[in-house]
């Protein structure tokens, strides 16, 4: 057994390499004498992509706050020991484990050691899920740290901690590899990786030892089985994942790299070389008589996505606003990035992650971002325009199956109606009304356009995103003086509202700043943001809704028709005969009848074989 030492907050810690059977057999010794205490574990693989094929869990490493044993498990590692049984003895047996992003850790061993996923999440307590339950806020926030381990170790343990990824990647240059493809290729006997994979445990155990009864002294722990319960339902949907339509998907790459190349064509008509130049784009803009004013931290003229929409007449939707004459350059400067984005983070990705079935599995995390809203990355598919079929067309059901999806009706706009109490918004929900619609007649009269309905629409997103009436001018094309006496009649109309973002800035303005949501979490206010204390609350609530109904549809024995949790409905698949059936009982499920005196409705949408036929894609 190869042993190493290191300094910890100033105390010895020990990490024993497994290599002999008898270290195995020590190893399980071990594991029996501290099964009444919480023993942390983590993997080292050889990249991101668990279910991609070529991919290999290479270490795994058992730990306490003082001792950590790192077991090569890599099945081209041509070990003299057999210790993948042991490993999976102990992951089966162990009943109390700790984890820092434990869903990474609990699919790999599942996916490449066979270890039964519930079971084991069962025995799991995130220390990151905990971090974020105590401070949301991420690294790039005022006061924020993130729920990284390296930096949660320096603050919580030991300031010396070191970055053991980072600090691997001078290794892997010693190789001849970078930081992707440095883990499969560095030797599992490497003392760095082997004494860095062996910290992250012991880091993970103190770490724990602090955060657990912090998060029990705020009032946490039945948070925090609700969160480790949501992120279970989806860690099964994203090992499940969503059947790739192969053929489609390479024919679209190369479609979009041909329709970036025309359109940046076009842009450099206008003496633009690079659609990804800034100044070149700012430059033949103002040449065209555009005025740019918004800047960069830097000084240089914005010509980002925000920017040049207005200029190209689209709104986010990319649907045609009707305010002006298209800018060409606008226009090509925006398509031509799109269509290169798409062709690299969507279709590319997608074919090189695909597993052996040809399914993708995008990376699902359930608690994110400040509000704890989900995100889905690996492909980014929350960033998908809401209207467009091109992208979700490649994503199909099994033969003999359908996909659909269930969303909320107006979620946000339902959920900040129940919390403000507004009399009007709340009359005007239960009457059926379309709240954009009733909202433009409140303000501009019964002959109302389509034009006002978008600006209304503006506004009571505003109110739950935190745009204010510049955004809002920008992405309507209204003028800034009609926007702003909008906003003001909107304030009239709903003063219930009106006085609830009022009440919760006076309380952060003159007490802790922060928010506390019905669920009890609680969200910290920058002190120069105070303003954004309505769409913290209102989009955290519309989150942990979902996130609830979730739970719901586990508990009825639905998850596995389930895809992906998408902003506010989910998307399934179901056999053709069944769809309607299944689908009802979902819509049914994630129903709330009475939120706050308010119901929070669904709509049940069923498709084709691909997710983009209900987007307008050909079923």
């Amino acid at each position: 057994m190869r042993v190493q030492r290191y300094r910890v907050a100033g105390e010895q810690v020990i990490v024993r390499n497994v290599e002999t059977s008898e270290d195995v057999c020590a190893f399980l010794d071990w594991c029996r004498s501290n099964e009444n205490r919480p023993i942390a574990f983590d993997t080292e693989t050889t990249g991101l992509d668990i279910f991609a094929p070529g991919f290999r869990v290479r270490l795994v490493q058992f730990g306490t706050e003082r001792e950590a044993w790192v077991i090569p498990v890599d099945p081209l590692a041509g070990l003299v020991c057999a210790p993948q049984a042991a490993v999976r003895e102990a992951l089966e047996t162990l009943p109390y484990l700790l984890a820092h992003n434990a869903k990474f850790d609990a699919l790999a061993v599942w996916a490449h050691l066979g270890v039964e996923l519930t079971s084991l999440w069962r025995r799991i307590t995130d220390t990151r899920i905990l971090a974020h339950l105590l401070d949301p806020r991420g690294p790039q926030d005022p006061g924020g740290i993130g729920q990284g381990l390296k930096p949660l170790s320096a603050r919580h343990i030991d300031p010396d901690a070191p970055d053991t990824q980072a600090g691997l990647y001078s290794e892997f240059r010693k190789i001849g590899h970078n930081k992707e493809t440095g883990w499969a290729a560095i030797d599992l006997r490497n003392p760095l990786y082997t004494l860095y994979a062996g910290l992250d445990v012991i880091l993970t155990a103190r770490l724990f030892r602090v955060l657990g009864p912090l998060a029990q002294a705020a009032g946490y722990e039945r948070l925090s089985e609700f969160e480790h319960a949501v992120a279970l339902v989806c860690a099964r949907m994203e090992a499940k994942g969503f059947l790739l339509d192969v053929e489609y998907t390479e024919t679209l790459a190369a479609r979009l790299l041909a329709e970036a190349d025309e359109w940046s064509g076009v842009a450099r008509r206008f003496g633009v070389s690079s659609v990804n130049a800034p100044a070149q784009i700012s430059a033949a803009l103002e040449g065209m008589g555009e005025t740019l004013t918004e800047t960069t931290e830097s000084g240089a003229l914005k010509v980002d996505k925000e920017v040049l929409l207005p200029f190209a007449d689209l709104d986010r939707k990319w649907q045609r606003i009707g305010v002006r004459e298209p800018n060409p350059l606008a226009d090509a400067v925006l398509r031509a990035k799109r269509a290169s984005k798409w062709a690299t983070s969507y279709a590319d990705a997608m074919l090189s992650r695909r597993d052996g079935q040809d399914r993708i599995h995008p990376d699902i995390a359930s608690l994110q971002a400040r509000t704890a809203r989900m995100s889905i990355s690996r492909p980014p598919l929350q960033q998908l325009p809401s209207g467009d079929w091109v992208i979700r067309r490649a994503m199909q059901a099994e033969p003999g199956c359908v996909v659909g999806t269930v969303d909320y009706q107006a979620v946000e706009l339902r959920v900040l109606a129940a919390l403000s109490g507004d009399v009007q918004m709340t009359a005007a929900i239960h009457a059926g009304k379309d709240l954009h619609g009733f909202t433009a007649e409140l303000i501009y009269g019964p002959g109302f356009t389509e034009y006002h309905r978008k600006v209304c629409k503006g506004i009571g997103f505003g109110k739950v995103y935190g745009g204010g009436p510049d955004t809002l001018a920008r992405q309507t094309g209204a003028p800034l003086d009609q926007v702003k006496a909008a906003i003001r009649a909107y304030d009239r109309a709903y003063a219930g509202v009106r006085r609830y973002s009022k009440r919760l800035q006076n309380r952060a303005e003159w007490g802790a700043k922060e928010v506390i949501t019905p669920s009890g979490r609680r969200l910290p206010l920058d002190r120069r943001r105070l303003y954004a204390a309505t769409n913290y609350m209102v989009q955290s609530t519309s989150r942990d809704i979902l996130a609830e109904a979730l739970l719901r549809l586990d508990e009825r024995g639905l998850t596995d028709y389930l895809r992906l949790p998408v902003h506010d409905e989910v998307v399934f698949v179901a056999p053709a005969e069944d769809a309607k059936e299944i689908g009802l009982e979902i819509q049914s499920t994630m129903a709330v009848p009475d939120f706050f005196g308010v119901p929070l409705s669904t709509d049940l949408d069923i498709g084709g074989r691909t997710w983009g036929s209900l987007y307008g894609a050909a079923a």
